[in-house]
């Protein structure tokens, strides 16, 4: 049996540290809903018990969450964002080409949100413009086809 090498999710410190958050969050949580299950189970019938599934469910979800949060911690790799001329995590980039010009921040790869204009280097951007430096053009694939970028600042 071949053995996988284990995935290191990427972060910055302060996503690293906003999981870190949630899980404590997370944990303070669990004890509450570990009495609301117990409440519903005394009122009887549990097959028919809204309040007892509900609890129940939030439990499971909760659970669920702590396990996943506890493994990423534990697996996770923290990239230092230092300054680099080469685009990494951390990096805030500027692409423009004749139609348009977009900035994006780079973060580590569960921590993307693209409504805030974060991205991950696993994305079709961050692939393209992964160790890039300012002045270099890239190719980015999209689903319209393949489309060039200038990189006019890293920060």
């Amino acid at each position: 049996m071949i053995k996988q090498p284990i995935h290191r999710a990427r972060f910055t410190k302060e996503g690293y540290e906003k999981l870190q958050q949630e899980y404590e969050d997370l944990k303070k949580e669990r004890p509450a809903v570990i009495l609301d299950v117990q409440k519903a189970r005394e009122m009887g019938d549990l097959k028919e018990n809204g309040y007892y599934q509900a609890s129940k469910s939030k439990l499971r979800s909760i659970d669920s969450r702590l396990m996943h949060i506890s493994y990423t911690l534990k697996t996770a790799k923290i990239i230092d964002s230092s300054q680099s001329e080469a685009v990494g995590i951390g990096s805030t980039v500027t692409l423009a080409n004749k139609e348009r010009e977009m900035t994006y921040q780079f973060v580590g790869d569960m921590e993307a949100d693209p409504s805030e204009k974060k991205l991950s280097l696993l994305s079709p951007i961050g692939k393209a413009v992964e160790g890039k430096k300012m002045g270099d053009t890239v190719e980015i694939q999209t689903p319209t086809g393949s489309v060039s970028y200038i990189i006019k600042k890293v920060l």
